[in-house]
C-alpha cells in the first residue's frame, strides 16, 4: 500500500506544475542622495506606505537610531548628517522587525495599538498580541 502512495505522489509531482516561492513583503530600498551635510531619501512615501506605519513614528525611529535631526519635506525625508544607504537600510530593516513583522507567525499584517502607556503589536494574520520593547510613540 505504501509503494502505490509513493508512486502516485511521484506522479502527481511530475505532473503539477512546480510554484516559484516569493516573499510577498518586500522593504523598499532607499533612494536618495547627498546634498553638502545633508541626506535626502527621495521614496520615503513609498518606504511608509509599504510598512503601513504612520511616517511620524519612522521618522523617530530613524532620527533615535541614526543620531540626526529628521524632517519630511514632502514625500522625501531629510537627515541633517550625511549617511550611507546601507546604514539607513540597515535601521529600516531593524524597524520592520520590531515594530511590522509578527514575531509569532512572521506576515507583516499588523498593527501598533497603544494601551495606556504601553504599545502592542497587534497581528492581524494569526491574531497574536506582543508588547513592542522601544519607546517610540
Amino acid at each position: 500500500m505504501a509503494e502505490e502512495y509513493n508512486k502516485l505522489l511521484d506522479k502527481l509531482y511530475k505532473e503539477v506544475k512546480q510554484v516559484k516561492v516569493t516573499k510577498r513583503f518586500e522593504i523598499p530600498e532607499v533612494k536618495g542622495h547627498i546634498e553638502g551635510n545633508k541626506t535626502i531619501i527621495t521614496n520615503f512615501s513609498r518606504i511608509y506606505l509599504t510598512l503601513r506605519r504612520k511616517p511620524q513614528h519612522l521618522v523617530k525611529f530613524l532620527s533615535r537610531e541614526l543620531a540626526a535631526q529628521v524632517s519630511i519635506e514632502g514625500d522625501r525625508l531629510v537627515l541633517n548628517r550625511k549617511l550611507s544607504s546601507e546604514m539607513i537600510n540597515q535601521k529600516i530593516e531593524a524597524y520592520v522587525k520590531e515594530f511590522v513583522i509578527c514575531p509569532e507567525c512572521g506576515k507583516p499584517d499588523t498593527e501598533l495599538i497603544k494601551e495606556g502607556k504601553f504599545m502592542f503589536l497587534h497581528c492581524l494574520a494569526c491574531g497574536a498580541k506582543h508588547s513592542v520593547r522601544a519607546k517610540i510613540v
